[in-house]
């Protein structure tokens, strides 16, 4: 029944849409869309390449926001050299700071935080600037 996923919803403190358009459209390369002309300025919708599917980023409440929550959506990234580049770019981010500045991520070349084991394919892990847990695999 099920044919994919249409989007997932992330939770980002009031008043942070643009350093969740710096960090989403900017460090992670998403397509901004339009959203609904009644929602403009309270929520932001990103497509996912030409997939179909879409990241919405919509206000929470401050108890949305446990740091150490392993909630997390996955992305797949094409491959291996792609992989890496973002989270280059998602690292240099974080070191770098400013607007939508990543939390928490994983160091190229370093160990990804996630669960070890022979089953979990090559990955890293980033908290965003509001605390989302973000995983990104092959």
């Amino acid at each position: 029944m099920i044919a994919g996923i249409h989007h997932v919803n992330l939770v980002v403190p009031r008043d942070t849409l643009p350093e969740a358009a710096a960090f989403y459209g900017e460090t992670l390369g998403l397509t901004p869309r339009q959203v609904p002309s009644l929602q403009v300025g309270s929520l932001l919708w990103f497509d996912i390449g030409t997939s179909g599917q879409q990241v919405h980023i919509a206000f929470g409440k401050p108890d949305d926001f446990a740091f150490d929550s392993s909630a997390h959506p996955c992305f797949r990234v094409g491959d291996g050299e792609k992989l890496l580049e973002l989270r280059r770019r998602i690292y240099a981010h974080f070191e770098k700071g400013g607007a939508g500045a990543p939390k928490a991520a994983d160091k190229p070349g370093g160990e990804d935080s996630g669960a070890k084991g022979v089953e979990y394919p090559q990955r890293f892990f980033v908290r965003d600037y509001a605390g989302n847990r973000l995983e990104f695999t092959l």
